[in-house]
Formats: C-alpha cells, structure tokens, sequence
C-alpha cells in the first residue's frame, strides 16, 4: 500500500510495522507530528501511549518499559534530545535496546525550528556521561525515516543498545510516498527481562557499580560489544566516486542536493563522485578510503560548523578535506554547492 506521509509520520508507521509496542513522548517542533501520529495510531491499535509531562520523564518511561521487555520508541528535537541525555546514559549503561527519534532543529539555546545538523556531536559521540556509544542511523528521505526506524528497532535488540534516527526538520516536515509492507523484523528473546513473571525475579538490570574493577568490566563488555558493532554494522552509499578527482560528502537533506550536483558535474564532463554515510556511528571508514579513488579530495558539505567534517577528517588523514556550511536554519542551494565544488576542482578555494 502506498501512502503519502510527511517523514514525522512515516517514523510512526515504520515503528507499528517494527513491532513496537509503547511511545512515550512530549512534543516539540519539527518533531510534534510523530506524537501526534502516535496518539492516533498506537491507540487505535491498543498499543501503548503516553504524552509524559516532559522530556526527562518520557526518557524514563521509555527505560521502564524497556526492562520490561517492549519495543519502545521516543522523539524529540534540539532542547528536548538534551534532557533527555541523563536517562539515554542511564539505559546504555544497563544494556537496553531502545529506538530515539531526533528532528534536528537549529540551536543552541532554543534557536529555531529551520531545519540543522548540530545535534551531530551530542548525539554520535554520547551526549550523556561516562563511556558508551549510541548506534545512528542517517536516513535521506521519507522512505528511510520509514524504513530506518524498522532497521532500529532489530540493531537496538540484536545489540541491546540506545539506536538514533538522526533527521532534521526538513526531512521531518517534508511529503513523499512510501509503500508500507510487511516486513519480518529480528525480534530476540529477551531472557533479561523483567516482568511478573517468576522466572525474572534473579534478574538485574542496572548500571551502578560500587566495586571499580566491576564497572570497569561493564565498561570493557561495552566496548567490546561496540568493537563488534563497529565491524559490522557500518554503512554508506558510494555513488561514482572509484575514478572522482573531488568527491562530495553529507548525511541527510544535504546528500541529496549533493547527488544532483555530482550528476550535474558529471554531465559537464567533471570527475566528481559522492560518498553517503547511512550510519553516523559506526562511521564507515572503509567506505570512504577503499571505495573511493585514493587520490581524490573531499568537500564536506553539512548543516552544521564542521561537527561531521571532524570523523571525515579522522577517517582520511591524508587527504585534502575542505568544508562547506549552512547554519541557523538555512539549507545550501545546488547552485552554492556547485560554486564551492568547481572552486576545489580548480584549486581556487583559498580565493573564495
């Protein structure tokens, strides 16, 4: 069946056909449609869902229901992915498996609603305390907000780990078809539960630990679970990019004017190529420097001041990475970007 849905909705959608059985939430713009599809929906299908009184206390019913065994979803935007940092640690730190939404909006402060990538650092390097990592996921369209949020729900479970989808408002607020099919989804046994059950009753989950050498244990189980994930879970889409002189790279709304410039380039006879991460963490490095020309530059384009060029960066630290912004809302045209990549071609950056 196809249906035409803003990207906010499709989340919700993606989310029933995941399984999930509870949203818990607060709305916030540009993300109040995913609790609004949620009351509408979870409800109708006796599903479980709750408009908490704030952030903090959405985060720490999604971690309730979570040891309890569901599949659980939240979503938020900007100020309220922030409160809601104290509880993701909390979760990550006792190993549950949950499903974040975050339509970025332009920050800091309350800034505005235009749509931005600056949650990059909070949320892809663990914006809570102490050491632990979040899976993200980068979808570039309302079928990947749909499909995304499918695919989170299996990692946070096959991992027992916190899973982002990272959008922005614009992804959020935009309409485009999907088709909604059933799709079998990794449900695990989820032995650590707890419930009223007997047989639950020696389980514990918690994340504090008195003895040092006991957290430092969890703390070396997590990152060796990270290492794993690392290994296996990283993904890119590569797109002419092993012959490219100058390759363009961005997550999100931004790599889809990249795409259009790279065809508009090539049509012109310019050797440029794209590379496209759909997981923000893991990074995929492999992708970046053996699917990539090993002589070609990079120009980052992205909604924020250089949050997601630093991991390009890491990742190629031999390579000439250059970087192109917009902030506070706004969205670089195919024509800036254009600019900016035949600037690089013709080594007349510095002259800008």
């Amino acid at each position: 069946m196809k249906k035409l849905v803003k990207g906010n909705e499709a989340v919700v959608i993606g989310a029933l056909v995941a399984g999930c059985d509870a949203y818990f939430g607060y709305p916030i713009t540009p993300a109040s449609e995913i609790a609004h599809s949620a009351a509408e929906y979870f409800l109708k299908l006796k599903k479980i869902f709750i408009q908490a009184e704030c952030e903090t206390a959405s985060i720490n019913m999604v971690f309730g229901a979570s040891a309890c065994g569901l599949r659980v979803i939240t979503a938020s935007s900007g100020p309220g992915i922030s409160l809601k940092q104290e509880g993701i640690s909390f979760i990550a730190g006792c190993e549950l498996p949950i499903v974040i939404i975050d339509v970025v909006r332009a920050g800091p402060g309350l800034g505005n609603i235009g749509p931005e990538q600056g949650d990059y650092n909070q949320v892809v390097k663990g914006g809570g305390h102490g050491n632990y990592r979040c899976i993200v996921l980068a979808p570039n369209s309302v079928a990947e907000m749909y499909h995304k949020t499918i695919l989170a729900f299996d990692l946070a479970d096959k991992y027992r780990i916190p899973v982002y989808v990272l959008a922005d408002a614009t992804l959020g607020q935009m309409m485009e078809p999907i088709d909604i099919v059933e799709i079998p989804t990794g449900q695990v046994a989820k032995d650590w539960k707890l419930d009223v059950t007997a047989g639950t009753n020696d389980n514990l989950l918690t994340s504090i630990f008195l003895d040092y050498d006991d957290l430092e244990d969890l703390i070396l189980r997590l990152a060796a679970k990270y290492r794993e994930i690392e290994e296996n879970e990283a993904r890119a889409e590569v797109y002419l990019a092993d012959d490219a002189e100058l390759v363009l790279t961005g997550y999100g709304i931004t790599s889809r004017l990249l795409r259009t410039v790279v065809d508009r380039m090539r049509e012109e006879g310019h050797k440029v190529g794209m590379v496209r991460p759909k997981t923000l963490w893991p990074f995929p490095k492999q992708a970046y420097y053996e699917q990539v020309n090993p002589t070609a530059d990079f120009l980052v384009v992205e909604l924020s001041l250089g949050q997601f060029a630093e991991d390009v960066r890491l990742a190629l630290p031999l390579r000439k990475v250059r970087l192109f912004y917009r902030v506070g809302g706004n969205v670089p045209t195919e024509e800036e970007i254009y600019v900016k990549a035949m600037e690089c071609l013709d080594n007349k950056w510095a002259r800008r």
